[in-house]
């Protein structure tokens, strides 16, 4: 569910949440009319890609400027508008391009959607041998800086990420700040790592993943997983990962005018009272070990304010002896590959993480898709 459909959540009346969408789609409207006085045309791919970044940067900065700005409820009011139409538009589209449907579920009672490719039959078969097989389960946290959006939003990267690995995805729909701060969030990813193995999938055969607050929430499920003795994951794939909550390195300010990210990150409401360079909410502060760290692919954008942040945290990866797949892009900023999955930065990644699917997943030819 989405967080304004949570008792426990308030939520702006309807004629106050026809405002706050009306400012919405005048703030858009305001930073779209600034991208012809800037350099639009420059960055690091052809004309088309560069004049996409400058488009993308300016509408999602406009977005996040506009909504960090409202009153809680108002926020959790437009956000379920937009996870309404969401609903209405996601499944259609992610069906016809590419040819994965998505199922709501509970798993380990946590709600969330499944993302799985399309039988070669519309009809329904009840025949496991005509199922498709899933070579692997991806644990998938979506991103918002532990305070906003759905897995409804997420599940045009997830079916990318589908058709890419051959895996199946579940985006869990974990609980959020400030309403939920620390540690509610990791306690519903372990919760939903715990109904994946009890549904009979096993630990080698599962992939946490996250983007931004839900990559920084994988690594903290890592290591809550080593400290309560739960079998580590297969590997990590983690996209602009928020892994340094203490926001004290060059880039944060470096980079504030090139980033989609609004200069002023929020990390009080997740936090709460826990310091921002506690290991369980900053996996740079972390000692990580082979033995219970699995393999970690991750990428992000030089031009990024967590640029730095995640610098570090992937040397610290590796000079831990963990196997590491790191990927700087050059020009790119937050969570590009969600956000411009067309840029040839992003198909870098895709190509990458292709490539690496099956080398730490093993295959798992006697599973369906029918967890």
């Amino acid at each position: 569910m989405v967080m304004a459909d949570r008792p426990e959540v308030q939520t702006a009346s309807a004629p106050v949440t026809a405002l706050a969408m009306v400012g919405l789609a005048e703030s858009m409207l305001n930073g779209l009319a600034r991208v012809p006085f800037r350099r639009f045309w420059e960055g690091p791919g052809g004309l088309l890609d560069n004049i996409g970044q400058s488009v993308t940067r300016q509408t999602i900065r406009s977005f996040m400027g506009y909504s960090m700005a409202l009153p809680i409820e108002e926020f959790r009011s437009m956000e379920k508008i937009l996870d309404d139409i969401c609903r209405v538009v996601m499944p259609p589209f992610i069906s016809l391009t590419d040819g994965v449907e998505l199922t709501d579920d509970t798993v380990g009672g946590i709600e969330g959607i499944w993302c799985r490719a399309k039988a070669s039959t519309d009809e329904y078969v009840d025949d496991s041998e005509d199922k498709e097989t899933i070579t692997a389960t991806v644990l998938y946290l979506h991103g918002g800086g532990y305070i906003g959006t759905s897995p409804i939003m997420y599940s045009a990267f997830a079916a990318s990420l589908v058709n890419i690995t051959g895996y199946e995805v579940f985006i869990a729909d974990y609980r959020m700040a400030p309403e939920f701060p620390f540690p509610a969030g990791v306690h519903d990813a372990a919760d939903a790592y715990r109904g994946l193995l009890e549904r009979g999938i096993d630990a080698d055969h599962i992939v946490i993943a996250g983007d931004s607050g839900g990559g920084g929430l994988a690594t903290s499920l890592v290591s809550y997983l080593h400290d309560h003795g739960l079998a580590k994951p297969a590997a990590v794939m983690l996209f602009s990962p928020e892994v340094d909550l203490d926001l004290n390195h060059p880039s944060i300010t470096t980079n504030a005018q090139l980033d989609i990210l609004p200069w002023n990150v929020p990390v009080s409401p997740y936090l709460q009272g826990v310091q921002p360079n506690d290991e369980r909410v900053s996996a740079i502060y972390a000692k990580p070990d082979p033995t219970w760290f699995p393999p970690t692919f991750v990428c992000w954008g030089a031009d990024e304010m967590f640029r730095d942040g995640i610098r570090k945290f992937s040397e610290g990866l590796s000079a831990a002896g963990v196997t590491v797949y790191a990927m700087e892009e050059k020009g790119m900023f937050h969570v590009f590959p969600i956000l411009m999955p067309w840029a040839e930065s992003s198909r870098r990644v895709f190509r990458a993480l292709r490539e690496l699917s099956h080398r730490h997943v093993e295959s798992d030819p006697a599973a369906v898709a029918t967890h």
